[in-house]
């Protein structure tokens, strides 16, 4: 027996608002119907869902969502992103971080960011906990798989301190552990030797303050790129620094980058474990962080998981798919 659509209706029927939730050729409620598995039909401002109970749920919740910012044009980004909120509710209760400094498990309001990006802000309950961590700490760890914002909010939160005056200088922090003898051998100055690395820092830069802004800020040496092998011995006062890729980092390595921090500076530490490209033999300076300063008050724990990627809605399934086929592998 299948089950009963649900049914919804706005009214009274408003043809602008309804056009704006539809999209051109229907595409918004493509997307609604590929992220969540389910059909919709529509017939004037009545829309029939179809599909598994708590799919339709969650797709009408979608649709009344997007139907209230229907007074201007939704853009498809707009959607994706509504989608990814659908499927990750900040009301949530489970505990959403490891340790936090006794912060609260309850969801924190959502912060305003001082960036390009007005509408910037935490798409899942652990985003949001990190960004809430790194306003409250001096030194926060972003640790799991990537697309999950580890970098990008690290960087969102370095402009915004910035632009309030809180530091003076952005350091953007990046192990080349490819380099070794080649980075001698590629072309140009250090800046370009190590512009491949940290490519990813630069693009979140030029997306949150525009490439004009990013490049004036590079010439006054506002923000520098440091390779993390040129870090000692320095001692840096009123910055912002993010440690990018810090999985391939050695022990002695993180040790030596966590004692630069200065007076009045900050320190944002992004990883993911699993992707550790150092020498077999080599242990990973990241995970030692993580047993040797978990009970140390003011640093900041964020673990995010699987659901925490914020990219197409359907690379979540993929990922489910995929797990599901290694599972159904290793079965007997």
């Amino acid at each position: 027996m299948k089950p009963t659509p649900l049914e919804i209706s706005f009214t009274p029927a408003d043809n602008q608002r309804l056009a704006n939730l539809c999209g051109a050729l229907d595409e918004n409620l493509k997307q609604v119907e590929t992220a969540l598995d389910v059909t919709i039909s529509r017939r004037g401002e009545h829309f029939s869902v179809s599909g598994k109970s708590g799919q339709t749920q969650l797709a009408a919740q979608a649709l009344r969502n997007f139907y209230n910012q229907s007074q201007q044009h939704i853009s498809l980004e707009q959607i994706q992103l509504g989608l990814i909120e659908v499927l990750n509710p900040h009301d949530t209760p489970d505990q959403i971080s490891g340790h936090d400094d006794g912060a609260s498990a309850k969801p924190p309001a959502a912060l305003t960011l001082l960036t390009r990006r007005s509408n910037l802000h935490g798409r899942t309950p652990r985003q949001s906990q990190y960004l809430q961590q790194i306003q409250e700490h001096d030194i926060t760890f972003a640790i799991g798989p990537a697309g999950t914002g580890k970098t990008y909010l690290a960087v969102a939160s370095a402009v915004d301190a910035l632009e309030r005056g809180l530091v003076s200088r952005l350091i953007l922090v990046r192990p080349a552990v490819e380099a070794g003898e080649r980075l001698g051998f590629l072309p140009g100055d250090m800046t370009q030797k190590v512009d491949p690395y940290l490519r990813p820092l630069y693009d979140a830069l030029y997306d949150l303050m525009g490439f004009d802004k990013t490049a004036k800020q590079f010439e006054r040496n506002t923000i520098e790129i440091a390779p993390l092998a040129f870090m000692r011995g320095r001692t840096l006062n009123q910055s912002f620094i993010i440690l990018d890729e810090a999985q391939n980092t050695t022990p002695e390595q993180m040790k030596m980058f966590l004692t630069r921090m200065g007076l009045g500076s900050k320190a944002v530490i992004t990883g993911d474990v699993t992707q550790v490209d150092l020498p077999k033999h080599q242990k990973s300076g990241l995970v030692e962080a993580q047993q040797v300063l978990k009970d140390i008050r003011g640093i900041a724990f964020t673990r995010f998981l699987s659901e925490d990627v914020v990219r197409h809605p359907l690379v979540q399934r993929i990922v489910n798919a995929y797990e599901k086929h290694d599972k159904h592998k290793q079965e007997p």
